[in-house]
Protein backbone atom coordinates (compact mmCIF):
# COMPACT_ATOMS: atom_id res chain seq x y z
CA UNK A 1 0.00 0.00 0.00
CA UNK A 2 1.39 3.34 -1.28
CA UNK A 3 1.83 6.35 1.27
CA UNK A 4 -1.25 8.68 1.10
CA UNK A 5 -0.63 12.12 1.50
CA UNK A 6 -3.08 13.36 4.16
CA UNK A 7 -2.71 16.73 4.39
CA UNK A 8 0.84 17.13 4.26
CA UNK A 9 1.46 14.09 6.56
CA UNK A 10 2.35 10.75 4.84
CA UNK A 11 -0.28 7.90 6.05
CA UNK A 12 0.39 4.36 5.39
CA UNK A 13 2.25 0.99 6.94
CA UNK A 14 5.83 2.84 6.99
CA UNK A 15 4.78 5.46 9.19
CA UNK A 16 3.56 6.45 12.71
CA UNK A 17 -0.35 6.26 12.68
CA UNK A 18 -1.86 9.23 11.80
CA UNK A 19 -3.50 10.28 15.19
CA UNK A 20 -6.87 12.31 14.88
CA UNK A 21 -8.43 14.22 18.00
CA UNK A 22 -11.92 14.88 17.51
CA UNK A 23 -13.02 17.53 19.42
CA UNK A 24 -16.72 17.10 18.82
CA UNK A 25 -18.95 18.93 21.69
CA UNK A 26 -16.30 18.88 24.26
CA UNK A 27 -15.68 22.94 23.52
CA UNK A 28 -18.93 22.88 25.71
CA UNK A 29 -20.30 26.25 23.69
CA UNK A 30 -17.08 28.33 24.35
CA UNK A 31 -14.64 29.22 21.56
CA UNK A 32 -12.42 29.92 23.99
CA UNK A 33 -12.20 26.26 25.39
CA UNK A 34 -12.16 25.11 21.60
CA UNK A 35 -9.16 26.83 20.87
CA UNK A 36 -8.00 25.40 24.25
CA UNK A 37 -8.08 21.86 23.22
CA UNK A 38 -6.51 23.16 19.56
CA UNK A 39 -3.71 23.60 21.34
CA UNK A 40 -3.54 20.70 23.81
CA UNK A 41 -4.26 18.58 20.72
CA UNK A 42 -0.91 20.12 19.27
CA UNK A 43 1.26 19.94 22.65
CA UNK A 44 0.17 15.73 22.70
CA UNK A 45 2.04 15.14 19.00
CA UNK A 46 -1.15 14.14 17.81
CA UNK A 47 -1.42 15.22 13.84
CA UNK A 48 -4.47 15.81 13.20
CA UNK A 49 -7.76 18.18 14.46
CA UNK A 50 -11.19 17.23 13.81
CA UNK A 51 -14.58 18.58 14.08
CA UNK A 52 -17.66 17.77 13.13
CA UNK A 53 -19.60 20.36 10.95
CA UNK A 54 -23.50 21.13 10.79
CA UNK A 55 -26.30 22.53 12.43
CA UNK A 56 -29.27 20.59 14.96
CA UNK A 57 -31.07 21.79 11.79
CA UNK A 58 -28.99 20.48 9.07
CA UNK A 59 -28.47 17.22 10.93
CA UNK A 60 -32.48 16.63 11.82
CA UNK A 61 -35.29 18.51 12.84
CA UNK A 62 -36.83 19.68 16.14
CA UNK A 63 -39.57 16.95 17.01
CA UNK A 64 -40.30 15.13 20.06
CA UNK A 65 -41.27 11.58 19.71
CA UNK A 66 -39.98 8.05 19.94
CA UNK A 67 -38.36 8.59 16.64
CA UNK A 68 -36.41 11.52 17.02
CA UNK A 69 -35.37 10.40 20.68
CA UNK A 70 -32.09 8.64 22.37
CA UNK A 71 -33.66 5.31 24.08
CA UNK A 72 -34.27 6.38 27.99
CA UNK A 73 -31.35 3.81 28.54
CA UNK A 74 -28.95 5.06 27.11
CA UNK A 75 -25.72 5.97 29.93
CA UNK A 76 -25.22 9.17 28.45
CA UNK A 77 -28.09 11.02 26.54
CA UNK A 78 -30.76 9.21 27.30
CA UNK A 79 -34.04 10.23 26.96
CA UNK A 80 -33.04 13.56 24.92
CA UNK A 81 -34.38 14.52 21.39
CA UNK A 82 -31.81 14.27 18.96
CA UNK A 83 -32.38 18.33 17.87
CA UNK A 84 -31.51 19.01 21.59
CA UNK A 85 -28.52 17.08 21.78
CA UNK A 86 -27.21 18.23 18.24
CA UNK A 87 -27.69 21.97 19.34
CA UNK A 88 -25.77 21.25 22.57
CA UNK A 89 -22.74 19.53 20.60
CA UNK A 90 -22.38 21.17 17.66
CA UNK A 91 -19.26 23.66 16.64
CA UNK A 92 -20.70 27.04 15.10
CA UNK A 93 -20.02 27.45 11.56
CA UNK A 94 -18.20 31.08 12.42
CA UNK A 95 -16.07 29.46 14.95
CA UNK A 96 -14.56 26.61 12.04
CA UNK A 97 -11.96 29.28 10.72
CA UNK A 98 -10.36 30.56 13.89
CA UNK A 99 -10.02 26.90 15.07
CA UNK A 100 -8.40 25.91 11.42
CA UNK A 101 -6.28 29.08 11.83
CA UNK A 102 -4.94 27.76 14.87
CA UNK A 103 -4.67 24.53 14.36
CA UNK A 104 -2.49 25.11 11.33
CA UNK A 105 -0.58 27.59 12.96
CA UNK A 106 0.46 24.85 15.25
CA UNK A 107 1.12 22.13 12.54
CA UNK A 108 -2.20 20.19 12.36
CA UNK A 109 -3.96 18.77 9.72
CA UNK A 110 -7.25 20.19 10.62
CA UNK A 111 -10.03 18.94 8.93
CA UNK A 112 -13.70 18.23 9.44
CA UNK A 113 -16.64 15.39 8.81
CA UNK A 114 -19.57 17.47 7.24
CA UNK A 115 -23.30 16.16 7.78
CA UNK A 116 -24.74 17.22 4.48
CA UNK A 117 -23.99 19.16 1.02
CA UNK A 118 -24.23 22.45 2.33
CA UNK A 119 -21.20 21.73 4.98
CA UNK A 120 -19.39 20.08 2.16
CA UNK A 121 -19.72 24.04 0.17
CA UNK A 122 -18.53 25.57 3.74
CA UNK A 123 -15.26 23.35 4.58
CA UNK A 124 -14.38 23.69 0.61
CA UNK A 125 -14.24 27.23 1.44
CA UNK A 126 -12.09 27.06 4.43
CA UNK A 127 -9.61 24.97 2.04
CA UNK A 128 -9.78 22.11 4.17
CA UNK A 129 -7.22 18.95 2.91
CA UNK A 130 -9.53 16.07 3.75
CA UNK A 131 -13.10 14.73 4.97
CA UNK A 132 -14.36 12.49 7.31
CA UNK A 133 -17.32 10.28 6.57
CA UNK A 134 -19.27 9.60 10.07
CA UNK A 135 -20.84 6.53 10.44
CA UNK A 136 -24.39 7.13 10.73
CA UNK A 137 -23.78 8.87 6.96
CA UNK A 138 -21.86 5.74 5.19
CA UNK A 139 -25.59 5.07 3.67
CA UNK A 140 -25.92 8.51 2.29
CA UNK A 141 -24.38 8.08 -0.39
CA UNK A 142 -24.81 11.55 -2.20
CA UNK A 143 -23.25 12.97 0.58
CA UNK A 144 -20.04 10.48 -0.06
CA UNK A 145 -19.98 11.13 -3.54
CA UNK A 146 -20.43 15.02 -2.83
CA UNK A 147 -16.66 14.53 -0.26
CA UNK A 148 -14.81 12.22 -2.73
CA UNK A 149 -15.50 14.76 -6.23
CA UNK A 150 -13.42 17.22 -4.21
CA UNK A 151 -10.13 14.96 -4.91
CA UNK A 152 -9.06 15.21 -1.22
CA UNK A 153 -8.83 12.27 1.04
CA UNK A 154 -11.62 10.66 2.73
CA UNK A 155 -12.32 8.76 5.79
CA UNK A 156 -15.17 6.69 6.01
CA UNK A 157 -15.75 5.31 9.37
CA UNK A 158 -18.14 2.11 9.11
CA UNK A 159 -20.19 1.61 12.30
CA UNK A 160 -23.12 -0.18 12.58
CA UNK A 161 -22.49 -0.99 8.37
CA UNK A 162 -22.59 -4.43 6.75
CA UNK A 163 -19.63 -5.12 4.26
CA UNK A 164 -22.62 -4.01 1.41
CA UNK A 165 -22.99 -1.17 2.88
CA UNK A 166 -19.55 -0.19 3.37
CA UNK A 167 -18.57 -2.05 -0.46
CA UNK A 168 -21.10 0.93 -1.37
CA UNK A 169 -20.23 3.52 -0.02
CA UNK A 170 -16.30 3.13 -1.12
CA UNK A 171 -17.70 2.53 -4.70
CA UNK A 172 -19.40 5.70 -4.70
CA UNK A 173 -15.86 7.22 -3.25
CA UNK A 174 -14.14 5.95 -6.56
CA UNK A 175 -17.34 6.50 -8.96
CA UNK A 176 -15.50 9.81 -8.65
CA UNK A 177 -12.13 9.28 -9.13
CA UNK A 178 -10.66 9.22 -5.92
CA UNK A 179 -8.36 6.40 -4.51
CA UNK A 180 -7.56 8.67 -1.57
CA UNK A 181 -9.35 6.18 0.79
CA UNK A 182 -9.15 5.54 4.65
CA UNK A 183 -11.89 2.75 6.26
CA UNK A 184 -11.89 3.10 9.83
CA UNK A 185 -13.44 -0.15 11.65
CA UNK A 186 -15.85 1.53 14.43
CA UNK A 187 -17.96 0.46 17.21
CA UNK A 188 -20.59 3.11 16.84
CA UNK A 189 -21.84 3.35 20.30
CA UNK A 190 -21.25 5.93 23.32
CA UNK A 191 -18.88 4.41 24.79
CA UNK A 192 -18.00 1.24 23.48
CA UNK A 193 -17.38 -1.67 25.34
CA UNK A 194 -13.71 -3.19 24.11
CA UNK A 195 -15.25 -6.43 24.15
CA UNK A 196 -17.27 -5.22 21.06
CA UNK A 197 -14.24 -3.66 18.99
CA UNK A 198 -13.86 -6.54 16.85
CA UNK A 199 -10.38 -5.58 15.82
CA UNK A 200 -10.09 -8.53 13.40
CA UNK A 201 -12.07 -6.87 10.59
CA UNK A 202 -9.10 -3.90 10.38
CA UNK A 203 -6.79 -6.55 8.04
CA UNK A 204 -10.69 -7.83 6.74
CA UNK A 205 -11.55 -4.14 5.51
CA UNK A 206 -7.52 -3.84 3.73
CA UNK A 207 -7.83 -6.25 1.95
CA UNK A 208 -11.61 -6.74 0.79
CA UNK A 209 -11.64 -2.82 -0.58
CA UNK A 210 -7.89 -2.20 -0.75
CA UNK A 211 -7.63 0.75 0.98
CA UNK A 212 -5.76 2.29 4.05
CA UNK A 213 -7.71 1.12 6.77
CA UNK A 214 -7.54 1.99 10.44
CA UNK A 215 -9.75 2.55 13.75
CA UNK A 216 -12.64 5.15 14.95
CA UNK A 217 -12.49 4.87 18.70
CA UNK A 218 -14.93 5.40 21.19
CA UNK A 219 -13.66 2.74 24.17
CA UNK A 220 -12.08 4.52 27.24
CA UNK A 221 -8.36 4.62 27.48
CA UNK A 222 -5.86 3.72 24.69
CA UNK A 223 -5.45 -0.04 24.76
CA UNK A 224 -7.72 -0.94 22.07
CA UNK A 225 -6.39 1.78 19.97
CA UNK A 226 -2.62 0.79 20.60
CA UNK A 227 -4.08 -2.45 19.78
CA UNK A 228 -5.49 -1.69 16.64
CA UNK A 229 -1.65 -1.06 14.88
CA UNK A 230 -0.71 -4.32 15.07
CA UNK A 231 -3.74 -5.44 12.76
CA UNK A 232 -2.59 -2.73 10.33
CA UNK A 233 -4.32 0.63 11.44
CA UNK A 234 -2.63 3.25 10.12
CA UNK A 235 -5.51 5.68 11.25
CA UNK A 236 -6.16 6.25 14.68
CA UNK A 237 -9.19 8.27 15.91
CA UNK A 238 -10.28 9.58 19.58
CA UNK A 239 -12.50 12.28 20.75
CA UNK A 240 -10.53 14.56 23.15
CA UNK A 241 -11.35 16.70 25.87
CA UNK A 242 -9.35 18.98 28.26
CA UNK A 243 -10.38 17.33 31.34
CA UNK A 244 -13.45 14.36 31.89
CA UNK A 245 -14.55 16.11 34.70
CA UNK A 246 -15.63 19.36 33.36
CA UNK A 247 -18.16 17.73 31.22
CA UNK A 248 -18.98 17.75 27.99
CA UNK A 249 -21.31 15.66 25.64
CA UNK A 250 -18.37 13.31 24.36
CA UNK A 251 -16.31 13.83 27.97
CA UNK A 252 -17.30 9.99 29.23
CA UNK A 253 -15.41 8.12 26.62
CA UNK A 254 -12.96 11.14 25.90
CA UNK A 255 -9.17 11.22 26.28
CA UNK A 256 -7.71 13.74 28.68
CA UNK A 257 -4.05 15.60 27.83
CA UNK A 258 -1.50 12.99 29.05
CA UNK A 259 -3.91 9.96 27.62
CA UNK A 260 -3.84 11.74 24.32
CA UNK A 261 -0.11 11.75 24.18
CA UNK A 262 0.08 8.14 25.49
CA UNK A 263 -1.62 7.02 22.19
CA UNK A 264 0.49 9.48 20.30
CA UNK A 265 3.69 7.50 21.64
CA UNK A 266 2.56 4.02 22.42
CA UNK A 267 0.91 4.00 18.60
CA UNK A 268 4.17 4.98 16.85
CA UNK A 269 5.93 2.29 19.25
CA UNK A 270 3.82 -0.29 18.88
CA UNK A 271 3.72 0.25 14.83
CA UNK A 272 7.50 0.46 15.09
CA UNK A 273 7.57 -3.04 17.05
CA UNK A 274 5.52 -4.92 14.10
CA UNK A 275 9.16 -5.43 12.53
CA UNK A 276 9.54 -7.52 9.07
CA UNK A 277 8.33 -11.58 9.92
CA UNK A 278 11.77 -12.21 10.03
CA UNK A 279 12.80 -15.01 12.17
CA UNK A 280 16.49 -14.37 13.57
CA UNK A 281 18.46 -12.65 15.87
CA UNK A 282 17.90 -8.93 16.02
CA UNK A 283 20.72 -6.40 15.55
CA UNK A 284 19.32 -4.93 19.48
CA UNK A 285 20.51 -8.38 20.54
CA UNK A 286 24.13 -8.29 19.08
CA UNK A 287 25.71 -7.69 22.95
CA UNK A 288 23.36 -10.49 24.69
CA UNK A 289 24.18 -13.03 21.98
CA UNK A 290 27.59 -12.62 23.20
CA UNK A 291 26.74 -14.32 26.36
CA UNK A 292 24.54 -17.61 25.57
CA UNK A 293 25.59 -20.38 27.32
CA UNK A 294 28.38 -22.90 25.01
CA UNK A 295 30.83 -25.33 26.41
CA UNK A 296 34.40 -23.72 28.62
CA UNK A 297 37.16 -25.09 30.41
CA UNK A 298 36.61 -24.56 33.36
CA UNK A 299 40.11 -25.63 35.14
CA UNK A 300 43.55 -25.50 34.11
CA UNK A 301 44.39 -28.86 31.90
CA UNK A 302 47.55 -30.17 30.55
CA UNK A 303 48.17 -31.83 26.63
CA UNK A 304 46.72 -35.80 27.38
CA UNK A 305 44.10 -34.81 29.87
CA UNK A 306 40.46 -36.09 29.53
CA UNK A 307 37.41 -34.14 29.10
CA UNK A 308 35.56 -34.55 32.09
CA UNK A 309 32.28 -32.32 33.92
CA UNK A 310 35.06 -31.21 36.17
CA UNK A 311 36.90 -29.17 33.67
CA UNK A 312 34.55 -28.47 31.02
CA UNK A 313 30.97 -27.15 31.28
CA UNK A 314 27.72 -25.17 29.69
CA UNK A 315 28.74 -21.35 30.92
CA UNK A 316 27.64 -18.20 29.80
CA UNK A 317 29.39 -16.64 27.39
CA UNK A 318 29.02 -17.89 23.84
CA UNK A 319 32.44 -18.61 21.76
CA UNK A 320 32.69 -22.18 22.59
CA UNK A 321 31.50 -25.39 21.24
CA UNK A 322 27.48 -25.66 21.43
CA UNK A 323 26.60 -27.37 25.42
CA UNK A 324 24.56 -30.19 23.31
CA UNK A 325 28.17 -31.26 22.00
CA UNK A 326 29.41 -32.44 25.56
CA UNK A 327 28.75 -36.06 25.67
CA UNK A 328 30.72 -35.89 21.98
CA UNK A 329 33.92 -34.52 23.58
CA UNK A 330 33.66 -35.54 27.18
CA UNK A 331 36.38 -38.55 27.54
CA UNK A 332 38.03 -37.35 24.84
CA UNK A 333 41.72 -35.51 25.96
CA UNK A 334 43.33 -32.17 25.46
CA UNK A 335 45.31 -31.72 22.62
CA UNK A 336 47.81 -29.38 24.61
CA UNK A 337 48.05 -27.08 27.64
CA UNK A 338 44.82 -24.92 28.41
CA UNK A 339 43.82 -22.11 30.68
CA UNK A 340 40.68 -21.98 32.80
CA UNK A 341 38.08 -19.48 30.75
CA UNK A 342 38.83 -20.57 27.58
CA UNK A 343 35.93 -21.64 24.64
CA UNK A 344 36.36 -25.28 24.49
CA UNK A 345 36.59 -25.85 20.19
CA UNK A 346 37.48 -28.78 17.54
CA UNK A 347 41.28 -28.03 18.20
CA UNK A 348 41.42 -28.94 21.61
CA UNK A 349 40.47 -31.93 21.60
Amino acid sequence: MSTLDFGKVPLGPDHAPVVVAEMSGNHNGDLGRALEIVDMVADSGAQALKLQTYTADTITIDVDNEHFRVSGEHDLWGGRTLHDLYTEAHTPWDWHEPIFERARDRGLVAFSAPFDPTAVDFLEDLDVPAYKVASAEIVDLPLVRRMAETGKPVVISTGMASMEEIAAAVRAARETGNEDLVVLGCTASYPAPPEESNLRTIPVLGEAFGTHVGLSDHTAGIGVAVAAVALGATLLEKHVTLARAEGGVDSAFSLEPDELAALVRESAAARAALGTGRVGPKEAEAEVLRFRRSLYVVADVRAGDRVTADNVRSIRPAGGLAPDLFDVVSGRTFTRDVARGTPLGWDLV
